[in-house]
């Protein structure tokens, strides 16, 4: 049973501002993690104004929370909707689900800034040669993303990936001290102009030859500038300490606020990996102990999903689109790429069966089957000349085929989400069902936040609603600096998602991704309704938020 409270304004529930917008009857969680009560909401010029029980104005519009929690947007600390939301602001993926931030930037992955355009194709997540990329620096970006008016707030990291391929003239040694002193320019001018902090991507091909000494160096000027770090580690095979153990060294060096992606990636790198996460979360807390500023987030599939591409090394995506193909057609160039150690090979482990294509373009019937399957089909195939082919094939938009890797268990990703801090990301891209994005699938897009939801509070009752909301506000907006947003309180953004917490739930499955999620009922962002009742109403409320 939840209990009555009142949060007035400084004039009073009587004497308050006229509303713009009153939400009625609702149980309010409010992000903080205290107990749900029974109030209403009133919004005006985008901020909350009242929570408790409205003495309502005449004329003063309301939506209606009856049987429904009324709970702060839910902010996706891990988003690579970068792109995506240049090409469709509308995010209705995300929207569905109640999301109304979202953290990009990600895995030293990004859309600014932009040096050299060709070479950085391929560090962009859902980039389409539809769709051209007209910005270069940081500020430029942000204003583009903003003349789009998306439906949800965006703010973003600097991703290390782009420094590298502004700057550094070979991608297989670290930058020279000429290199990264440009680099480091690049990065405050990106802080500067509103970024939140740096990101990298070390298992990445722009990033494998980046040392530790060098990500120190740049991670000092976001640590300077009051940014944050967050990293994809290292994640070398066998090393699944030392992977955690390089990000604690580098955020202590630098003294940055330490920020580990999808933490229980680390299960992949040994035979134990419930292990391997374990020892990751102790590391995290022991040096929590030690005035450490680290934290982690963990995304909600039990695969991990990365373009095709990323399987070459960045010497085979020199040149235009003819040299290219020559190398992944020559059979001399295809023995030197075989040798390369990437991302997708570290995720194979040498078991091909893992790695399954989500949709081939050019080649649809081989959607959703593995590449040992593909390499069988073909008589036996070696597995990569197989990749090498799909490559080919899909020369004219190298980047755009995606994978989804098959390397976690339940178990190995329980414990991240056990620890009380743990933050929740969608590690996607925001994506909609019609419309120029139509075509594009990227698992967790439609599924992460109500997955998390639905699977902790209602399948396996981890979590009382209030944790599982706290997990996607509070938490993840405190990490952020972000004082007035994730909470319901007098004073806060009026970002706020309202749904039917006994259906609340994804319907994507593997399979079928692109299936919007159910039971968000009402989302509204800066005061604007996004959605009501289950329906989206075309407004688009986001801000692109500068540090």
């Amino acid at each position: 049973m939840s209990e009555t409270r009142r949060q007035t304004s400084s004039s009073g529930a009587v004497g308050r501002p006229r509303a713009d917008l009153v939400i009625r009857g609702g149980t309010v969680v409010d992000g903080t993690g205290a107990a749900p009560f029974s109030a209403d909401v009133a919004i005006a010029d985008g901020r909350i104004i009242d929570v408790g029980p409205a003495d309502l104005k005449e004329g003063e519009p309301c939506l209606d929370a009856s049987g429904l929690l009324v709970t702060p947007g839910f902010i996706d600390i891990h988003s690579h909707s970068d792109f995506t939301l240049t090409v469709d602001p509308r995010a209705v993926s995300s929207i569905a689900q109640g999301v109304t931030l979202e953290v990009v930037g990600n895995c030293g992955h990004g859309c600014a800034p932009i040096g050299d355009l060709e070479a950085t194709k391929g560090n962009v997540y859902g980039y389409s040669e539809d769709y051209p990329i007209s910005w270069g620096t940081v500020a430029q970006y942000l204003a583009y993303l903003e003349a789009r008016q998306p439906a949800i707030n965006v703010l973003t990291l600097v991703p290390n990936g782009n420094l590298r391929l502004a700057v550094v003239g070979s991608l297989d040694r670290p930058s020279s001290s000429q290199e990264l002193a440009q680099m480091k320019r690049l990065l405050a001018q990106g802080m500067e102009e509103g970024a939140f902090g740096f990101s990298t991507g070390l298992e990445y091909g722009p990033e494998l030859a980046c040392s530790e000494e060098e990500v120190v160096e740049l991670c000092r000027i976001a640590a300077g500038a009051g940014g944050i770090y967050a990293t994809h580690t290292r994640n070398r095979p066998g090393e699944a300490a030392e992977t955690i153990a390089e990000a604690i060294r580098t955020a202590t060096a630098a003294q940055v606020p330490l920020q580990i992606s999808h933490i229980s990636v680390v299960a992949r790198l040994c035979a134990d990996g419930e292990q391997a996460v374990a020892q990751a979360i102790e590391q995290v807390d022991r040096a929590r102990e030690r005035g450490v500023d680290a934290g982690f987030d963990m995304h909600t599939r039990l695969f991990g999903t990365t373009n095709l591409s990323a399987v070459l090394p960045p010497w085979a995506l020199e040149g235009g689109k003819k040299q290219i193909a020559a190398r992944l057609a020559e059979s001399g160039s295809r023995e030197q790429l075989k040798q390369h150690q990437s991302i997708v090979t570290a995720l194979a482990r040498d078991d091909w069966s893992r790695i399954v294509m989500t949709d081939c373009r050019s080649d649809p019937s081989l959607s959703h089957k593995s590449v040992a399957e593909i390499a069988a089909s073909q008589g036996g195939r070696e597995p990569l000349d197989a990749v090498y082919d799909i490559l080919l094939d899909e020369i004219d938009d190298l980047h755009l085929p995606m994978i989804m890797a098959f390397c976690y268990r339940e178990e190995d990703i329980r414990p991240a989400f056990d620890h009380p801090d743990c933050m929740v990301g969608s590690d996607a891209t925001a994506l909609a069902p019609d419309g120029p994005l139509a075509g594009a699938t990227f698992h967790g897009a439609y599924t992460w936040a109500a997955w998390f939801y639905r699977h902790f509070v209602r399948d396996v009752a981890a979590f009382r609603p209030e944790e599982a909301v706290r997990r996607l506000t509070s938490l993840p907006a405190n990490r952020l600096g972000l004082a007035d947003r994730g909470v319901i309180r007098t004073g806060a953004c009026a970002d706020l998602a309202i749904f039917d917490p006994v259906i609340f739930g994804e319907r994507g499955t593997t399979i079928e991704p692109n299936l919007i999620a159910e039971g968000m009922v009402h989302v509204v962002v800066n005061g604007k309704v996004a959605l009501k009742a289950g329906v989206l109403t075309g407004e688009r409320g986001g801000q692109v938020l500068r540090r």
